[in-house]
C-alpha cells in the first residue's frame, strides 16, 4: 500500500480551505490531515502532528506566512512548506522563498497542478511556482544568457542536484566532493543567478533550462 503525502492545509477563509481539502482528499495519495485557520495554528499543527507538506496562505491572522516560515525554517523542521496565495508581490514570493519554503503557487491554478505541486514537494523537489511567478522571478532577477555562459559545469551539476531537492551532504556524496565545496559552488551560483536561497536557484535553473529535473 502507497503511502499517502500527509497535508496540513492552512488558509484564514473556511470556504477556501474546504474547496482545497476536497480536491486534496480526492487524490488516492494525499490526504488532509489537519486545518489551521491562523499562522499561529499552522505552526502549531506542523510541529504536533509533522506533515510531509504545510500547504500555507500567505496572509493570516496573528502570524503571516512568511513568519511562519521563518520560525519553522530556525527551528530546522523537517515539514516542506508550499505556499498557496492570491498575492503576486515580490516581498511575499522571494520573502517565503527566502524564508525555505519549496514552492509558491497562485489560488488561481488548477487542482491538478496544485496536487502535482504538493506530490513533488513532499519528495523534496524545489522550485515549484505557478507560470505568473517564474516568469516574475525571472524579470526580477534579471536573468540573461550569458549567466550560464559564465558558470562551471560543476555548478550547473550542484544546481541539478539542488533541483532534483538533494542536501548539500547527498550532492558531495553523488559527486565525490566535500560539503565544504558544494557549499562553495552553492555561494558562486547564487551570485551568478542574483538569488539567495536554493529554492529561487531551482525557479531559475527550471525556467531556463539551466538543469534538468525529474518532474
Amino acid at each position: 500500500m502507497t503511502t499517502k503525502v500527509r497535508v496540513v492545509l492552512a488558509d484564514d477563509h473556511p470556504i477556501t480551505r474546504e474547496g482545497i481539502k476536497n480536491f486534496l482528499n480526492r487524490a488516492v495519495d494525499i490526504e488532509v490531515i489537519g486545518e489551521a485557520q491562523n499562522g499561529q495554528e499552522a505552526l502549531t499543527m506542523a510541529n504536533s502532528l509533522h506533515p510531509d507538506v504545510l500547504l500555507l496562505d500567505m496572509e493570516m491572522p496573528i502570524l503571516k506566512g512568511v513568519e511562519v516560515a521563518k520560525i519553522l525554517k530556525e527551528s530546522n523542521s523537517n515539514v516542506k512548506i508550499l505556499a498557496l496565495s492570491t498575492y503576486d508581490d515580490k516581498q511575499y514570493i522571494m520573502g517565503l522563498l527566502s524564508a525555505g519554503a519549496n514552492g509558491y503557487l497562485m489560488k488561481e491554478e488548477v487542482p491538478e497542478n496544485i496536487i502535482d505541486a504538493v506530490r513533488g514537494v513532499a519528495r523534496g523537489e524545489q522550485g515549484w511556482v505557478s507560470r505568473r511567478v517564474s516568469a516574475l522571478m525571472s524579470t526580477w532577477t534579471q536573468e540573461d544568457s550569458l549567466q550560464t555562459d559564465t558558470m562551471t559545469e560543476r555548478e550547473l551539476q550542484v544546481l541539478s542536484h539542488v533541483v532534483e531537492g538533494k542536501t548539500n551532504k547527498e550532492i558531495g556524496y553523488e559527486l565525490g566532493i566535500s560539503q565544504k565545496t558544494v557549499e562553495k559552488h552553492l555561494e558562486s551560483v547564487y551570485t551568478k543567478l542574483k538569488v539567495s536561497s536554493r529554492v529561487e536557484a531551482a525557479v531559475v535553473a527550471v525556467n531556463k533550462g539551466y538543469a534538468n529535473s525529474n518532474r
